[in-house]
């Protein structure tokens, strides 16, 4: 397919399951743009230039994928990009109903973006950058319990950052 597609986030920090629906996402579309919102309201862990160092260095190897940051609407950001569809990942009923009303009103500000939703991988579903960033606040030093969940230069950034 040669659409070109954007996948949006905060991706604070990025997860195996982002990963995982960055690179099928990348088989499916011409092209992707992984782009890190920028929302003042709510202040990430990382910098937005370190989430997207951290992504750089998560997607090596993978093909057809662009990574920027952005901030405002993501209708928006699609339309400056050339983006006819935005790829969203699920893991549960819960993200659907929120990513529903998301893609509703996407699509109501920009009538020619679609939206795809991709489920995640089974042991992916109950993986977030939240989680992931609370067992390894409430860990400290062993915060390796998060191995497999996330690229292992997040685990070291991850573990630097809490060190501090």
């Amino acid at each position: 397919m040669a659409a070109k597609a954007l996948y949006a986030g905060s991706f604070d920090p990025v997860t195996m399951g982002h990963l995982d629906i960055i690179e099928r996402a990348s088989r499916m579309f011409g092209h992707v743009v992984v782009a890190v919102g920028v929302n003042p309201k709510k202040p990430g862990l990382f910098t937005t230039e370190e989430r997207v160092a951290l992504l750089t260095a998560s997607c090596k190897g993978i093909r057809n994928i662009t990574i920027k940051s952005f901030s405002g609407l993501t209708a928006d950001f699609a339309a400056q990009e050339k983006c006819s569809v935005l790829v969203r990942g699920l893991r549960d009923a819960q993200d659907f109903g929120f990513e529903m009303q998301m893609a509703h009103m996407n699509h109501h500000l920009t009538a020619s973006l679609e939206t795809v939703f991709i489920p995640c991988l089974q042991q992916y579903s109950s993986v977030s950058s939240s989680l992931v960033k609370e067992v390894v606040f409430l860990l400290g030093k062993d915060g390796g319990k998060i191995k497999g969940l996330v690229p292992a230069v997040v685990e070291k950034a991850l573990l630097k950052k809490f060190k501090k």
